[in-house]
């Protein structure tokens, strides 16, 4: 299993450098990303989170198919990938994230977003649509890319209330069941 970057560690900050089929190990990685998702029990892992600050992210929604059926075998890679537009109504959704680990807070993302990406044989998608559960969990690993994490979405009074939290997080003192990357040094908030 691939350890997983713990909040504060910069390169959860960086946006992903595009990559091409000829990166250094991409299947590899891509494998073994999928293997630290589900060990984890994630459903989506970007690479940043593994400590590669490149455009590639993972998902596979199958856990939430007993509650939301479209999301029964949705398992996809996305290489490169460029968020078109979102569409619809905001809806709250509670999220977690591998890398903010014993957080989970309620997040406004649109239902719909059209996305271009490259899959993980370098077949290039235009403007694909994707809705629900899955459009959220594609829009969450999506700003790992940007480096975005989802605590950055919450409302400043949110991340007050959570600043103590994610100082143990950066620090090493919380409970994970998987291996972490912690930052070199203290991160202010």
């Amino acid at each position: 299993m691939l350890p997983i970057t713990a909040y504060g560690h910069p390169t959860l900050k960086k946006k992903g450098a595009i990559i091409d089929k000829d990166y250094p190990g991409l299947e590899k990685l891509i494998e073994d990303m999928f293997n630290s998702m589900y060990e984890s029990n994630g459903v989506g892992l970007a690479a940043q989170q593994v400590n590669r600050a490149i455009r590639l992210f993972l998902v596979d929604a199958t856990p939430f198919a007993e509650e939301y059926p479209e999301a029964k075998d949705f398992k996809k890679v996305f290489i490169n990938a460029q968020l078109i537009r979102e569409e619809g109504e905001a809806w709250e959704f509670e999220e977690g994230c591998l890398s903010v680990p014993g957080i989970n807070e309620y997040v406004s993302r649109k239902p719909v977003i059209y996305m271009s990406y490259y899959d993980k044989d370098f077949n290039f998608h235009e403007e694909e649509r994707f809705d629900g559960i899955k459009a959220r969990i594609m829009q969450h690993e999506y700003d790992h890319t940007e480096g975005i994490l989802f605590v950055d979405r919450l409302p400043n009074f949110k991340k007050l209330l959570l600043k103590r939290k994610l100082s143990d997080i950066s620090a090493g003192k919380h409970k994970a069941t998987y291996k972490m990357i912690y930052p070199k040094k203290k991160i202010k908030h």
